[in-house]
């Protein structure tokens, strides 16, 4: 660990040591909590430095006159810091023997653990130290359900906070300063409740995860790793240091050494680490989005996809437009901070039926050649506020807390995914919250605390918005598109800015909301080919029969089935079912078949509800 001094009184701390250092002479202890695994940076008068917490902490106190820091944590015990074997070293040794005595005891109990906070916080002489309760999370079973010796313990605490004085000790800092307890937490609710409220002699400090420029300055000092002593000097290497910076957004310092760490080992250019930091986010080498034949499969997908996804040109073609987009890596291209979002956001709108949900299976086969990569949330079972556990897992102490979310495990799983929100008007309003941070930042925090990151993946949302207003329809077969469109994005935008008050959430699809057309006559006849021929391969496959039908049945059956284009190629599929496949079901049922057997439909009849069927 290092042990540099910048000189003096050091310049540039975090806000947070700054503000510790500056109210010593008011509060005797302090709760710290948020960041604190983390490596800080410290701008000094000629060079940043980069230092773990009790090195920082160490140097801040030391800068103020303080003679040692007594650290204790449940794993390893009490350890005088500094513990280097040098004059420091030697006087923070000296100073805390003043102080305690006998340091043979590593781990004190609860009770010679109060005996040596008094001791440091009410001392015999004028010494200044500080007391870091390390770790402070685990010091209790729980906050809420402490046993005899914890409960004795934190109450002492309490007192002690209420009963320090400070200490007056000649020097760099002439005042009397209190010798202060630092507790570290993992969140300030891990204590007893009752421990804080309504004390003023304590005082909690939320440490932040560093900002976009300590992740540059970062950035900087960790090119030295690559031969650049210089960056500044170096046009390419600012820009590579800047890009380093950006992509890190939610890591940690420390994560930007380990990920530097990674590129070396990897043999990664400084003008690489983006691919390093997406490797350390995601935890997988291989980008489906960097092979260089999906190019040429999206061209492919121009010709494939209309072929699957039929009477829809409007939407096929803005949807690809997107994919391109998403390919080149230009998703929101346009913002200060891109490369977090997700590789692309699309929401589909439109009647039922239309092709909403087969044209993002296109899209998952399209890129990455596997339907698999596929996932969906029908968005109807999650019409209740608490259903949002679902997604990313129940918080701590709830049952399932263990077990985590379904996106969120998904996504961690395997991170290159197409994601469908199915009817997201069902959700509940809560819950699109959620969707704010993944559209904006690309990642979402579970509910055991691990970050989750949709860098990779495609979102698609679908709605039928726009179908009703006020229980009349709002648009229907044979309007103008260009028509329809505007209607449903105006309800669209109605609905998220007035009923769910959420205009920030409509903000985020931008203009990537794609409008779903009704079904033509031409595109309905052509469902209506492919249905019925899946259904006459099904019998072949099924019972070995060759089956065929007359063309007055073809077209009865046609009519039939086409009649009601509102309901689209699901609303076909069902009238196949129970126009021909019911009948055809009941007719084989009551024959002897035959494998290799020909079976041809000469006629249809329909009389009320029921169809009959004749075979030859």
């Amino acid at each position: 660990m290092s042990q540099s001094t910048l000189g003096g009184r050091l310049t540039g701390w975090p806000a947070f040591v700054r503000e510790l250092d500056a109210t010593l002479s008011v509060h005797s202890q302090y709760i710290l909590s948020g960041n604190l695994y983390d490596t800080f940076l410290v701008q000094g008068d000629e060079a940043a430095t980069l230092m773990p917490l009790h090195d920082l902490l160490w140097e801040a106190l030391h800068a103020s006159g303080f003679a040692c820091l007594l650290v204790y944590d449940p794993v390893d015990g009490l350890r005088v810091f500094p513990d280097t074997d040098d004059e420091i070293g030697d006087a923070a040794t000296a100073a805390a023997r003043t102080l305690l005595g006998d340091l043979k005891d590593g781990k004190p109990s609860l009770e010679t653990l109060a005996k040596h906070l008094t001791s440091v916080v009410r001392p015999s002489e004028p010494i200044r130290a500080a007391f870091v309760l390390d770790s402070a999370s685990r010091i209790a079973t729980g906050p809420s359900d402490l046993d005899p010796a914890e409960r004795d313990f934190f109450r002492f605490c309490e007192k002690l906070s209420r009963t320090a004085n400070p200490v007056y000790v000649e020097g760099v800092r002439p005042k009397p300063l209190y010798n202060p307890v630092l507790w570290l937490v993992e969140r300030p609710g891990d204590l007893p409740p009752w421990l804080t409220a309504g004390n003023e002699n304590i005082r909690e400090i939320t440490v932040p995860r560093p900002h976009l420029g300590d992740r540059q300055e970062t950035a900087r000092l960790l090119a030295r790793a690559f031969g650049v002593a210089d960056v500044s000097a170096d046009p390419v290497a600012t820009e590579a240091c800047d890009a380093f910076a950006e992509q890190a957004d939610g890591l940690t310092l420390q994560s930007m050494i380990e990920v530097t760490r990674l590129a070396r080992e990897q043999n990664v250019e400084l003008a690489s680490l983006p691919d390093a930091v997406r490797t350390y986010k995601l935890g997988v080498l291989d980008n489906p989005w960097s092979r260089g034949h999906l190019r040429r499969r999206v061209l492919e997908g121009e010709k494939r996809v209309p072929e699957r996804v039929l009477g829809q040109p409007e939407a096929v073609t803005k949807t690809l437009d997107i994919l391109k987009r998403a390919v080149l890596g230009l998703s929101g291209a346009q913002a200060t901070r891109s490369g977090s979002r997700p590789r692309g956001v699309l929401f589909f709108a439109g009647p039922t039926g239309t092709g909403k949900t087969e044209l993002a299976k296109s899209i998952t086969s399209l890129v990455f050649g596997d339907e698999s990569a596929y996932l969906r949330f029908d968005m109807s079972e999650f019409s209740a506020e608490h259903a949002g556990d679902r997604l990313i897992g129940s918080p701590p102490g709830y049952v399932g807390h263990e077990a985590g979310g379904e996106l969120t495990n998904a996504v961690r799983e395997d991170p290159f995914r197409v994601i469908l929100f199915d009817e997201i008007e069902k959700a509940h309003p809560r819950i699109l919250d959620k969707f704010l941070q993944i559209l904006e930042d690309g990642r979402l925090t579970d509910g055991r605390g691990n970050t989750v990151h949709f860098s990779e993946s495609i979102l698609i949302f679908t709605s039928n918005l726009g179908m009703y207003v006020d229980r009349e329809l709002n648009i229907t077969p044979g309007m103008p598109y260009e028509q329809i469109e505007q209607r449903l994005k105006g309800t669209i935008s109605d609905h998220f800015t007035t009923v769910l008050n959420r205009p920030e959430l409509l903000n985020r699809f931008g203009d990537n909301i794609v409008v779903f057309n009704f079904i033509g006559p031409e595109a309905a006849d052509r469902i209506f080919d492919l249905q019925l021929a899946n259904i006459c391969r099904r019998v072949i496959d099924e019972h070995r029969l060759n089956l065929t039908l007359g063309s007055e049945v073809r077209e009865t059956l046609r009519t039939w089935c086409t009649s009601e284009l509102e309901k689209g190629g699901r609303g076909i599929g069902m009238a196949l079912e129970s126009t021909f496949v019911n009948p055809l079901a009941r007719a084989l049922f009551d024959r002897e078949l035959r494998a290799g057997e020909d079976v041809a439909v000469t006629g249809i009849r329909r009389e009320g509800s029921i169809v009959e069927l004749d075979l030859q």
